[in-house]
């Protein structure tokens, strides 16, 4: 059974990036990814300043013109069809870094790229991980379904919310909050957005959706249904186009046929009781599955690979007889700097979406804004703001690069 240094299973954005930083520095790997590319149904692609920080710390901006992106232009609210607030990127004034909207798919088949043409970095796709492999207590690599054993000093997973690896390790998910059903929907776009690059979300009485235009030109719906909607899985054109404003009712009365198939999301929201298990660390989703409130999925799961990557070359590229303590201080580390800040986020995750379910249960309270927007607006647009500070900015600093003989970052 060979020895792989490091062997990391999932190629989403934390695993990729993840095997490209420690590539890029010599440290000989194995990624594994299920399935043969990159692209599936749903994958988020808005890039808050945080995680848009991260790919600058690894050398990633800008992004090659071929990816498919664009920046936002900002966030409108509607309740009942009445424009509530609108504010324009950035949120956050002069300088600073606005929401990029990506192709996340075309991003990681750029990471996946780069990486493979790294002498150090194998890539097998189209693999599935059947077992890990144990000695004693410590995980020591993992078995295929095609029955290849591939040992490792560390296994890495970053196989995602229904993380495989995770149930394998024996680590429990602690959930955070009840988990809620979306209906996604992608809609053709030809022509000139009429959402004009906004992110709008529009709350009434058939629940709350939010719209916005994607980096691959289609126009992307997800659908939370109010509780109180007893209405068959059908009829959502209709459902929906009462309380679609009217700059959008043109548009929104040729859009029926694309609302056909929707994608049926259920978000299940928690936090791994712990995130390694000596030779083993959960990274990404497996870790921390996230609501898609403001898009926190693809940047702290690039957040938790800088984090990761910078704690663990030095001891990777080191020479040591027996490096099972440091590699567990390592893991202990890897988790006490990035927890804070994913426990943080999921809250005021948490927090936005109790509001969201208040105005789907409280018809007099979207009825008080709506008459009140143009009063009511401005303050609610100012509070708004400032509790997207932390969602957008990160709550803890980035570490500097670690030096390698490879790269610097």
């Amino acid at each position: 059974m060979p020895l792989n240094p490091v062997v990391i299973v999932g190629a989403g954005p934390a695993g990729a990036s993840l095997a490209l930083l420690l590539a890029r520095c010599g440290v000989p790997l194995v990624l594994i990814e299920a399935s043969r590319q990159p692209a599936r149904r749903f994958r988020g692609e808005a890039l808050m300043p945080h995680g848009l920080a991260a790919l600058d710390a690894m050398g990633l901006l800008p992004l090659p013109a071929a990816i498919p992106q664009r920046p936002l232009a900002g966030w409108r609210f509607l309740f009942d069809g009445r424009e509530l607030f609108r504010l324009l990127e950035p949120l956050d004034g002069g300088d600073c870094q606005g929401c990029r909207l990506i192709s996340q798919p075309a991003l990681l088949s750029h990471l996946l790229n780069q990486l493979e043409a790294l002498p150090k970095a194998t890539v097998l796709r189209g693999q599935q991980v059947q077992a890990l492999e144990w000695q004693g207590q410590r995980v020591v690599g993992v078995r295929l379904a095609d029955g290849r054993r591939l040992a490792a000093r560390l296994v890495v997973a970053a196989d995602g919310r229904e993380s495989r690896l995770r149930e394998l390790a024996g680590l429990k998910l602690l959930a955070e909050g009840n988990p809620f059903d979306l209906l996604w929907f992608s809609l053709p776009q030809q022509g000139p957005s009429p959402l004009q690059g906004l992110f709008t979300t529009v709350v009434g009485a058939a629940g709350l959706c939010s719209l916005f235009d994607a980096a691959d030109g289609t126009v992307q719906l997800g659908w939370l249904r109010n509780p109180n909607d007893q209405g068959s899985s059908s009829g959502w054109h209709e459902r929906l186009g009462v309380q679609i404003p009217a700059d959008l009712a043109g548009w929104w009365a040729g859009q029926e046929g694309a609302l056909a198939r929707p994608m049926p999301l259920q978000v299940r929201v928690g936090l791994a009781e712990r995130w390694w298990q000596p030779g083993l660390l959960l990274l990404g989703d497996a870790a921390h599955p996230l609501s898609p409130v403001r898009a926190q999925g693809i940047n702290l799961a690039l957040r938790d690979a800088w984090v990761a990557a910078q704690v663990l070359l030095p001891l990777l590229l080191a020479q040591q007889p027996d490096e099972t303590p440091a590699l567990e201080q390592a893991l202990t580390r890897i988790e006490a700097l990035r927890r804070p800040e994913v426990s943080r986020l999921q809250h005021l995750q948490a927090e936005e979406t109790a509001r969201g379910r208040l105005l789907l249960e409280q018809p007099w309270l979207r009825r008080l804004l709506r008459a009140g927007a143009p009063l009511l607006g401005p303050m609610i647009a100012s509070r708004w703001r400032h509790d997207q500070r932390e969602l957008r900015q990160g709550v803890t600093p980035l570490p500097p690069a670690a030096r390698c003989a490879g790269h610097d970052g």
